[in-house]
């Protein structure tokens, strides 16, 4: 049939008008059609619709063509796939000679037919790579959800007070709401009407204050909303128990008013006018303006119908006339809006609570300063405060349901990484770095090519596909507990702690003592109260996600290399309890392998001292606990409550569940599980310092070396401490004071009161990190020793432990002495400290000597910091050897998570935790080892040294430490390496 279309084809096309076809060819050029040995009878054929009355109708898969003696003859279409000119199919060559002698009209509607099938086919490949495994429509409604999610975040809001209000008036009725979101409604008309008057003023030239040319882009009920919650999420989340400092309040409100303009303006220049069709002039400059404006809107609206949103945002670069806001133009704009919310919102306390004369009708916030006092340069700073009243303050706890979070987790995989600002969210700002302010790093990021960071774009879109769900029977027994007042499984107290009364006495010692516990317990529910708000927001983002097939993390980096979700609340870098209620949406077949690693995850979850057993010993303790795992997961609240037992309980109920399932079904090797299994380094910190030394005896503290059981270098540290104290507790105390401390803390001490400032020792933790660190371990058991007491043996252990690392890891302290030497050397000439991670990153240490610039606003004078061009030579020092440590964690994990997605598996990463499925944990042992030795096969420190002597000739640098002969090989062989 084809050989014989083809044949009549080209003998009408000879006979047709020369005229006909040149249109068309000039159009597109054809091949000739071939129907070699690839060629297929099975070949899939497809229609094509032309809608065009006067072609008539043919049989589906042919197309209508003129003929001289019939009329319309029908022409075979040709299979799917072949290719044309590089763009059409070849084989269209009949085609378009078969519709030569058809009029421009219905040539050009032919070919839009087939662009428009070719789009769908390119569309289909794309988001084959994109969302695999999720069909085509499905992503396009996600993707749509998405993308008003972004952009329309703060306009939902301020619709839904518009709409309260206007049912309010109707019915004349309030609203039944919770408290705070009654707060919030009635905030809400009075502040929309001051900023709309203030814009008013501005547009009629009646004002001309500094925030003037900022403040009328955005419609008032939208600068509303943004004032009210962006200043409310401070006091949540980094203000002092309901109060939040002016500079940070201003410049935050002042930035998220700067986006949403853009957001704004761009949908705003997209969207389709109406307006009346404008006579245009021959040469008239105005009419070709227009119509290039025009033009304009019409191809972003295309694009945005068609979900081309990269094009769109490069479209919106492009034209976008507007200057990125200065950090003053920010603080003022902020400032003044605070300045209107602060006149315009009034409290009444609710009607439960007893008060004796009229309502207590007063401000909901007020200005006003607090003072700091240096204790070592016995100065004071003031600076200038937002505080809400203390009715606010209460009802912030409860408030987090209804705050506008805009960097919520992705409901369609991220978008990849393409350069400093290109990835993650469609129109959300996003970042590849978190460079906090740093110009240089700002610099170093935006010049490095392209290849140069490839690995690091492909391990973050790695860490950002992996898709996620809440696991609903956890977060059912969170809510259960919290809604009870919290208390259990480490959730925090929802009740503060009372204060004391004063003692009616004029006895100095005990007054003195009142005046600590109170100072104590004030600061203890300012705590309570923080973790109260950040509890609120974790469980507020938990409860809008839960029923979502699952969504994704977009991650950017630290400017030190170390990978981190966007989304910053309900994540798994967070605590147990946002651990606990996450979980992969995939979920695989657990195999014996599967089945065992479950085990052995349970076991570890629960800790207290089985995390140190061997494998065996951990798969033993499961089994023999099966009971109370099985109670456990049947009922949670109401049996004996076993699980509240482990050291990480809500990811402990999650395993119990997961293991309850699989042990009750028909088959548990088949039984399939969402469960992520975690693998964790041994103290991974000094695992790179013994690798970077080659130092046998600290690869053996730390695992790097095969044993029967995992090495546990908390404990050896705390035994040689216990040996330090045993000696100094027989001195005489005239003599040596400290004998004293040591006698109280025999009995004290043990691997968990040591084990956080030996993690953190390599990360350059201070002595007065350590002795804070050993202090809360302290106050956490209850001990009989008093405030001042506990302080002193503090300070005694937090020196006796720094001694007992500085013997066990002499290698480490001289390679750490070294990378502090140099980057003294170079911040000495006033430069910071550069190099670049094996994975390409390039890092810019950001410590610098901050200046000071006052600005005036509307509410205050604000001092606004600005970096200077003098390095801080300590702390360039100091920050130094964590800094490169921590980007050599982070080019692990990274290294680590490509090969385990080009192995087909599924991956998540918290530095120096990596989580996969129970069935794929021992293809990830064998990859993360693999990826070590890979990583420090290269002359890590070889190269370094190299770079600073390149980048400062005129510098002496001191040589290499020495290194030891461990051989890396043996990681391989490690079983508890990472466990």
């Amino acid at each position: 049939m084809w050989r014989n279309g083809a044949k009549h084809t080209i003998c009408k096309t000879q006979r047709s008008a020369l005229s006909s076809s040149a249109s068309f060819s000039n159009a597109c050029s054809f091949q000739s059609l071939s129907l070699g040995r690839n060629f297929s009878v099975k070949s899939k054929l497809y229609p094509i619709n032309i809608l065009n009355p006067h072609l008539g109708l043919c049989p589906r898969g042919e197309i209508p063509r003129k003929d001289n003696d019939s009329g319309l003859r029908c022409v075979p279409l040709l299979p799917r796939g072949f290719s044309c000119g590089g763009f059409y199919p070849r084989s269209y060559a009949s085609v378009a000679e078969a519709v030569s002698s058809h009029t421009d009209l219905e040539v050009q509607e032919l070919v839009q037919e087939l662009r428009k099938e070719q789009r769908k086919e390119t569309a289909r490949k794309r988001w084959e790579r994109i969302a695999p495994g999720m069909g085509w429509r499905k992503y396009e409604m996600l993707k749509r959800r998405q993308v008003k999610i972004e952009t329309e975040a703060w306009e939902r809001a301020a619709n839904e007070y518009r709409e309260l209000l206007k049912e309010m008036c109707e019915h004349k009725l309030a609203p039944n709401l919770p408290y705070m979101k009654s707060l919030f409604l009635g905030w809400f008309e009075p502040l929309r009407d001051a900023i709309h008057k203030e814009q008013e003023l501005i547009r009629q030239g009646k004002c001309r204050a500094a925030y003037a040319p900022y403040f009328n882009h955005l419609p008032a009920d939208m600068t509303c909303v943004i004032t009210m919650h962006k200043l409310m999420g401070l006091m949540m989340t980094v203000g002092e128990h309901g109060s939040a400092r002016v500079v940070s309040a201003a410049i935050t409100i002042g930035d998220a008013i700067e986006q949403e303009i853009r957001i704004h303006n761009f949908l705003e220049k997209t969207k389709k006018k109406k307006d009346a069709k404008v006579e245009k002039r021959e040469g008239d400059e105005s009419g070709v303006v227009e119509k290039e404006q025009e033009k304009l809107r019409r191809k972003v609206t295309e694009l945005i119908r068609k979900q081309k949103l990269p094009a769109v945002r490069r479209i919106v670069k492009d034209y976008d006339e507007s200057r990125p806001w200065s950090q003053e133009a920010k603080a003022k704009v902020g400032s003044r809006l605070i300045e209107l919310l602060i006149h315009t919102a009034y409290i009444q306390p609710p009607a439960d609570q007893l008060c004796e004369g009229p309502p207590d009708i007063r401000p909901a916030f007020i200005h006003t300063a607090l003072s700091i006092t240096r204790v070592d340069k016995k100065t004071s700073r003031r600076y200038g405060v937002i505080k809400c009243d203390p009715v606010v303050l209460k009802g912030l706890e409860r408030s987090a349901r209804h705050m506008v979070i805009p960097y919520m987790p992705m409901l369609v995989p991220p978008v990849k990484w393409m350069g400093y600002d290109k990835g993650a969210y469609f129109f959300l700002p996003s970042y590849i770095m978190r460079t906090h302010g740093s110009k240089q790093q700002r610099e170093a990021m935006k010049i490095a090519s392209k290849a140069q960071l490839e690995q690091v774009f492909e391990a973050l879109d790695t860490l950002g596909s992996t898709k996620w769900r809440v696991n609903k029977r956890v977060l059912d027994v969170v809510d259960r507990i919290w809604n009870s007042g919290g208390r259990l499984a480490h959730l925090v107290d929802r009740d503060d702690v009372p204060l004391p009364e004063k003692p009616d006495t004029e006895d100095e010692s005990l007054l003195k003592k009142w005046k600590w516990k109170l100072r104590n317990a004030k600061k203890e529910n300012r705590e309570r109260h923080s973790l109260r708000c950040d509890t609120e927001l974790k469980l507020s983002v938990a409860r809008k996600m839960k029923d979502e097939e699952g969504f994704y993390y977009p991650h950017n980096v630290d400017f030190r290399g170390r990978a981190y979700p966007m989304h910053p609340y309900l994540n798994h870098l967070g605590s147990d309890m946002c651990r606990g209620i996450l979980e992969f949406a995939e979920g695989r077949p657990l195999g014996n392998v599967g089945l065992r690693w479950l085990k052995i995850h349970l076991a570890n979850l629960y800790a207290g001292g089985v995390d140190k057993l061997s494998y065996e010993g951990r798969v033993s303790f499961t089994e023999n606990h099966l009971d109370e795992i099985f109670d456990s997961a049947d009922k949670p609240l109401e049996g004996n409550r076993w699980w509240l037992r482990a050291e990480d309980p809500f990811q402990c109920l999650a395993a119990c569940i997961n293991l309850s399932e699989a042990l009750r079904s028909s088959s548990p090797e088949t039984y399939v599980s969402y469960l992520p299994i975690h693998q964790d380094g041994s103290c991974n910190g000094l695992q790179h310092y013994a690798a970077l030394g080659r130092d046998k005896l600290g690869a053996a503290a730390v695992n790097l070396m095969a044993g029967e059981k995992p090495a546990d270098v908390y404990s050896g540290i705390a035994a040689r401490v216990l040996d330090i104290m045993r000696e100094d507790a027989q001195k005489d105390p005239t003599s040596f004071p400290d004998a004293l401390q040591a006698r109280a803390l025999l009995d004290q001490v043990d691997r968990k009161l040591v084990k956080q400032t030996v993690m953190t020792s390599v990360y350059g933790v201070t002595y007065i990190g350590a002795r804070d660190q050993i202090m809360r371990r302290l106050k956490e058991r209850g001990t009989q020793l008093d405030d001042s007491q506990t302080f002193g043996a503090s300070c005694y252990a937090a020196k006796v432990t720094l001694t007992a690392l500085e013997e066990m890891f002499e290698a480490a302290r001289s390679i750490m002495s070294w990378l502090g030497e140099c980057a003294k050397i170079i911040a000495s000439e006033n430069q910071p400290v550069r190099w670049t991670t094996p994975l390409g990153l390039p890092v810019v240490q950001p410590y610098r000597k901050l200046g000071r610039h006052l600005i005036k606003t509307s509410l205050q004078i604000l001092t606004l910091q600005r970096e200077t061009e003098k390095v801080m030579v300590k702390r360039q020092r100091t920050a130094f050897p964590p800094n490169f440590v921590h980007s050599l964690d982070g080019s692990h994990m990274m290294m680590t998570a490509i090969a385990c997605k080009r192995a087909g598996m599924n991956f998540a990463g918290v530095h120096d935790s990596f989580w996969t499925h129970a069935c794929d944990v021992d293809q990830l042992n064998t990859i993360l080892r693999e990826k070590f030795i890979e990583l420090y096969d290269a002359p890590i420190l070889e190269n370094l040294l190299e770079s600073f002597e390149e980048s400062f000739p005129t510098l002496t640098f001191p040589p290499l430490p020495e290194r030891g002969d461990f051989d890396l090989r043996e990681v391989l062989r490690s079983t508890y390496f990472f466990n």
